[in-house]
């Protein structure tokens, strides 16, 4: 089962309704369209967050406060994506697929799916157009170890490792492939950090400075996420070789990073491990963000969490307290990481791990005047030891940091649709050249496990139940955003 994007439902007039759309592929590749209103949506949600406790649905904001923040843009899209993710989140679970309500509110006629009498559906059009074809997740795959030629080694991690690949029948797409051993995963009692990855990766399909995913599957012994293949290095790697960036490159990359993380904070996710290693270039000049195993999901604005987790030199105060932080400890991070753009190491870095700590807790910050006053103010303010006094602490989180003075000359629509020139192009050779590939990944052999299913079935109580993912990611749903926005303002307009 593979669901579109959910898609509102326009009047004659092309104004907005609080009716939506689901688009959606059953296994025999029959496609269909259901009408739901947002009520609906909400009745859904809510039963399957009773009746099946492992859904943990995500529900937009309802109510008189809703009604007022629907003339605003920003809640309206907010709304679209949180039933679109919620959708994506229903297909991708077995357990929740068995529920009798799924196939109620996929196929029963319009208001069964919250017990209401069915109403009158002529006054609304359903145009085309407004249907694209995004896959949500599927609960089986077809895809197994073998369908892959296994090139190198590109990297290393907890649970296992990271392979340059290509599907086979298509060598001129280049993959990275995530392979994550299911017994260290359950020894550690990290299931849903890796759940979380998977649906935070499946989210950035949407950024461009987000590694996103391509594909999930699983064997009885082994996990596989198939992602973009970044081959320009990680920013670690390069200020291991330059020591410093000069200021404009370093604002270019902090602009960069900072949307990404602004990005997936409007989706309710902290990220808590921004740190250079995670940084990585694409052949394009790029940015994009790795390795998203300690994102925590359902972190509005304001929400706390006391979990102790990061890297030593990026760690912010209130984390090593261990007091509730919010979402504001990532711009913490990405202070520290603009300061080593420049600074060429983190601020109050040592290698007595104590006496760093000492330095985030109690010692003042040093920004020496080789860089400019804007970015000094700039540092000053996001590594402020107090996170209610940090730049981007409050409700406007994103919206704060890049407003600031240091970020002025930043046209931000043309950072997005990445037609600033980057400061630095990667020198490479084709997608197989890994010279900022670390040579004790790439000269490693690779294992025949890594293309090997483990003897065995999957069983009915299966921790990793609705891993697979199958993107088939189309054109038209980047029109389809564009229609969306379109009607809104039609229906803005009208007030």
């Amino acid at each position: 089962m593979s669901v579109a994007a959910v898609s509102v439902v326009t009047d004659p007039n092309g104004a907005s309704s609080d009716e939506y759309l689901v688009s959606f592929t059953d296994a025999s590749n029959n496609k269909s369209v259901t009408q739901r209103s947002f009520n609906e949506f909400i009745h859904f949600g809510k039963l399957l967050n009773k009746e099946v406790p492992s859904a943990k649905l995500e529900l937009p904001v309802r109510g008189a406060k809703a009604i007022f923040q629907k003339l605003n843009k920003k809640f309206y899209k907010y709304r679209l994506d949180t039933l679109d993710r919620m959708m994506k989140h229903v297909v991708a679970s077995k357990h929740i697929m068995q529920h009798e309500s799924v196939s109620k509110f996929l196929y029963g006629p319009k208001g069964s799916a919250s017990g209401r009498l069915p109403s009158s559906t002529s006054e609304y059009s359903i145009s085309s157009e407004m249907i694209g074809d995004i896959s949500l997740g599927a609960t089986e795959s077809k895809l197994t170890p073998t369908d892959f030629t296994y090139i190198m080694q590109i990297g290393k991690g907890s649970f296992g490792r990271v392979y340059l690949a290509t599907m086979n029948g298509q060598s001129n797409k280049y993959y990275a492939i995530k392979t994550l051993e299911k017994k260290k995963i359950l020894q550690k009692n990290e299931t849903d950090h890796i759940n979380c990855e998977r649906r935070v990766l499946i989210d950035n399909l949407k950024h461009p400075f987000l590694v996103s995913l391509k594909y999930s599957f699983q064997t009885v012994d082994k996990l596989y996420f198939v992602l973009d293949y970044v081959n320009g290095g990680e920013l670690f790697f390069h200020l291991q070789r330059d020591r410093t960036f000069p200021e404009s490159r370093a604002k270019f990359y902090s602009a960069e990073i900072g949307s990404a993380i602004g990005y997936m904070h409007e989706r309710q996710l902290i990220y808590r491990d921004l740190k250079p290693e995670n940084i990585l270039l694409n052949s394009d000049g790029h940015v994009k963000l790795t390795d998203f195993g300690l994102c925590k999901d359902n972190m509005k604005a304001g929400t706390t969490t006391d979990t102790f987790c990061g890297t030593p030199e990026y760690l912010a105060p209130e984390v090593l307290k261990k007091q509730p932080y919010t979402r504001s400890i990532d711009w913490w991070c990405l202070g520290a990481v603009t300061y080593e753009m420049v600074y060429g190491l983190p601020p109050f870095y040592s290698r007595a791990v104590d006496e760093m700590y000492r330095g985030i807790l109690y010692k003042p910050l040093k920004l020496p005047t080789s860089v400019s006053s804007e970015m000094r103010d700039f540092l000053q303010h996001v590594l402020q030891k107090n996170p209610k006094e940090r730049l981007g602490h409050g409700e406007s989180d994103w919206e704060e940091i890049k407003c600031h003075k240091f970020f002025r000359d930043i046209a931000w629509e043309k950072l997005l649709a990445k037609k600033i020139p980057p400061p630095f192009i990667p020198n490479l050779n084709g997608p197989t050249d890994g010279k900022y590939i670390e040579a004790s990944f790439r000269n490693s052999p690779i294992p025949n496990s890594v293309n090997q299913a483990a003897a065995g079935t999957l069983g009915p109580d299966n921790p990793f139940d609705g891993f697979t993912f199958e993107n088939q990611f189309s054109p038209l749903s980047f029109s389809l955003r564009e229609s969306r926005q379109a009607n809104f303002e039609n229906f803005s307009e009208a007030f």
